[in-house]
């Protein structure tokens, strides 16, 4: 016997089932982005989404078994190690849209540098976008250890030294939030630096097959300031 609370749950669950369709329909057709521009845009657009709570890419599991075949992911981006970044969900992109390079503080060594020249070279990424964040512990770090003039222990002094450049860059403007400048100074920094790494990356760049971002995530907000 049908009755009012019947209906409601089913009317609900119809709701569900048709955004849960025109979900997995936006993944299903979305088309790879064809340049940079179009690459990066599909990432400012996710942000818009996440920011917004209104994420599209729900259905990890959708889409699986073709994943399994292989990967075509249409940007990189180089992150922080910070578990509260987490570029698929910044983004709103699914599981092979994204290749991932992480290194505390986020910046570009000889392992990530090749890692981006495959991702570029072979997986075809149209754009890599160097991820800061705010309040970067390994940023602060760096930062604390040029005013003391120490060295933290084990192996962290090679993230110090690699981020060196951004502090030192932004300390003789004095700026009013120092560890804010350094982090997106880091973030530019890596970018120029994807820019002009040879052979592969810069002559992509060269072609204008490929682009590369600063940017940095407001973790407070989600949002993500390109710079």
């Amino acid at each position: 016997m049908l009755n009012r609370r019947n209906l409601l749950a089913g009317g609900l669950a119809a709701t569900f089932a048709a955004t849960t369709a025109s979900k997995v329909l936006a993944q299903e057709n979305e088309a790879p982005p064809a340049t940079p521009d179009d690459a990066l845009q599909r990432l400012k657009d996710g942000n818009a989404r996440y920011v917004a709570n209104q994420p599209i890419y729900t259905d990890h599991s959708h889409g699986r078994t073709l994943r399994s075949v292989g990967q075509q992911p249409f940007a990189a981006v180089v992150t922080c190690s910070d578990s509260r970044v987490v570029p698929e969900l910044i983004f709103d992109q699914g599981p092979g849209d994204i290749f991932v390079v992480r290194v505390a503080g986020n910046f570009i060594n000889e392992d990530g540098l090749a890692s981006l020249e495959y991702g570029a070279a072979v997986l075809g990424v149209k754009t890599i976008i160097i991820l800061g964040h705010s309040a970067c512990g390994a940023v602060d770090a760096t930062i604390k250890s040029i005013e003391s003039k120490t060295l933290p222990p084990g192996h962290i002094p090679s993230l110090v030294n690699a981020i060196r450049p951004a502090v030192y860059d932004v300390i003789p403007g004095n700026p009013p939030d120092l560890l804010s400048a350094a982090i997106a100074q880091n973030a530019k920094l890596n970018a120029e630096k994807a820019t002009v790494a040879h052979p592969v990356l810069a002559d992509l760049h060269t072609k204008g097959e490929i682009s590369s971002v600063a940017g940095v995530y407001e973790i407070s907000t989600g949002k993500v300031a390109f710079l």
